[in-house]
């Protein structure tokens, strides 16, 4: 005798209480009428979406959350449907999940361990349990247990689950993207069930939410330890598995596998859902960004079209007195290839009109940077007026090289809403161009676009380079100070020179407050900037 589990690796939008409610119930009449699913299972915090953040602190939307709760359990007959919620009890909340069958609320299970580094937050939110019970409940004769998310990265509580009696463990998970996670995490099933010897069905939430992406990749592990392979990234579907208590194993039922779990694959597709889901959930249909002929804006142009479709997708070129032929070129260029409106705006008025009005204040000082910036800042105001004109969101072209080290215009080429390349490296652009080349019938992003030098081309010869180290080291720096969190001297150990490691540090001491300033973006790294990284603008401190 098998028992059917459901895994439903849905979205359920942060804040969006009643619709979430709507749709669980609706979900688990059809995983129980379609799928013949005796369990089903929803992410962590579903009822809520995750993280709701201090949305927590309203006492208002605890109730509504748990009124809702109430309502999906009334609901819930013919099936047993574990789903997750914020639990307010008295002056404490708790991030839990409930066990529905029969009509009733079963069983509550409370997360025991509160994850509070990189871009978590629980314990500015949530209490633990002092009893720190167990969960384990009984369907059609097979005992099955419940811990959330975090709880699996420490043996204890699946452990203390196993010795109680389950033979089954569900883990209901909202666990956010990052590159090279996946491993880790396959690693960490394999060893919780040689550990206990129970089965897990570990179930991840997926979609967009600001600077978070959920990739879902859910996964089922035996009671041998053979981890399967991981359901599709990035999409949302249902996944149903049977086990078999006699032998511990699964055998997946509907079970769409990941197929290409390459580096570059997971991160492009993170980039396309993170921009997807923040023009979805906030109410923008259509996008706009400024097309320059050089590699960051043609990629985002790239990911805007993979996310919300050509038709949805507006180019500005805006060339200047210092814009080569050859940029309009290829931004005409790639348009073409993808179906995307172009328009043209030149700034050479606007620009001339500032020189004009600062002209007289300016006398007998030499140009500098201060021009240069004023470029960056006509363009972004003009992008942002066609943006308030026509509606849309204007998608920021910038890259992490370009943030960490304020290579960057605020209230110039900062201007937009979301910005899709936030947290990658120049180099790793280059990588996610080459790469999304490969996937089409012809290239999305032409090949010279690639292979010319970055110039911001505010200037006459302008080139990156100029004003950076070779975007190899640079990044190779960065890579260190910033993800790996190593100091001057450990950088400077690893054979880089020390006046440039200097200067790459200096930089990105005194750009933490453009920093500060910078729209949301999607995270794909191990240390994004933003919520996970938040150093101090007003800082005293050097290493």
């Amino acid at each position: 005798m098998t028992l059917r589990i459901a895994l439903a690796q849905f979205d359920f939008p942060v804040g969006a209480v009643a619709q979430n409610a709507q749709r669980i119930i609706t979900m688990i009449a059809e995983a129980r009428d379609e799928y013949g699913a005796d369990v089903v299972l929803f992410p962590e915090l579903a009822l809520s979406g995750y993280p709701p953040e201090d949305l927590l602190l309203r006492p208002s939307f605890l109730a509504d959350c748990d009124a809702a709760l109430q309502d999906i359990a009334a609901s819930t007959q013919g099936i047993v449907a574990v789903v997750g919620w914020p639990q307010a009890a008295g002056s404490v909340v708790y991030n839990a999940a409930s066990v529905l069958r029969d009509g009733c609320v079963a069983a509550t299970y409370r997360k025991r361990e509160l994850p509070n580094y990189a871009v978590f937050d629980e314990r500015r939110y949530f209490d633990v349990d002092p009893d720190r019970d167990t969960c384990v409940f009984e369907v059609d004769g097979v005992m099955l247990g419940l811990v959330i998310c975090e709880d699996l990265w420490f043996p204890e509580p699946l452990a203390q689950t196993a010795q109680a009696g389950a033979q089954l463990v569900l883990v209901p998970n909202a666990s956010p993207f990052e590159r090279d996670k996946h491993a880790q995490r396959d690693a960490l099933l394999a060893q919780r069930v040689r550990e206990t010897g129970v089965a897990l069905a570990y179930l991840n939430a997926v979609g967009g939410q600001d600077a978070l992406v959920f990739d879902g990749a859910s996964v089922l592990a035996d009671g041998d330890g053979f981890v399967h392979p991981a359901a599709r990234a990035f999409e949302e579907h249902w996944l149903l598995a049977d086990y078999d208590p006699a032998s511990r194993k699964f055998a997946p039922v509907a079970w769409p596998f990941e197929d290409e779990e390459s580096r570059d694959a997971l991160a492009w597709r993170a980039v396309v859902r993170g921009t997807r889901d923040y023009c979805r959930k906030n109410g923008f249909e259509k996008a706009w960004l400024g097309l320059s002929g050089g590699i960051d804006s043609a990629v985002v142009l790239a990911i805007a079209v993979d996310a919300l479709g050509a038709d949805n997708v507006t180019a500005v070129r805006m060339p200047s007195r210092y814009t080569a032929d050859l940029s309009n070129d290829l931004a005409a260029e790639q348009c073409q290839a993808l179906g995307v409106r172009l328009l043209a705006v030149p700034i050479e008025k606007p620009f001339q009109g500032y020189l004009d009005a600062l002209a007289e204040t300016f006398a007998g000082q030499p140009v500098d940077t201060t021009e240069e910036n004023l470029q960056s800042r006509a363009r972004g105001a003009l992008l942002m007026a066609l943006s308030n004109k026509f509606g849309g969101l204007l998608l920021t072209t910038g890259n992490k090289s370009e943030y960490a080290v304020g290579y960057a215009t605020i209230y110039g080429d900062m201007c937009g809403g979301y910005a899709p390349i936030k947290d990658l490296y120049k180099t790793e652009v280059f990588v996610l161009a080459n790469w999304r080349n490969t996937i089409a019938g012809a290239p999305v992003i032409p090949p010279e676009v690639i292979a010319r030098p970055p110039s911001a081309e505010l200037r006459d010869n302008q080139k990156d380079q100029d004003s950076l180290p070779p975007y190899d080291v640079l990044d190779a720096i960065l890579l260190r100070h910033v993800d790996q969190e190593q100091s001057r001297e450990d950088i400077i150990r690893a054979g880089f020179d020390i006046a440039t490691v200097d200067k790459v540090l200096r930089l990105v001491r005194i750009s933490e407050w453009k920093r500060h300033q910078a729209a949301p973006g999607p995270k794909v790294s191990r240390r994004a900037f933003g919520r996970e990284r938040r150093y101090p603008i007003s800082n005293g401190y050097r290493e």
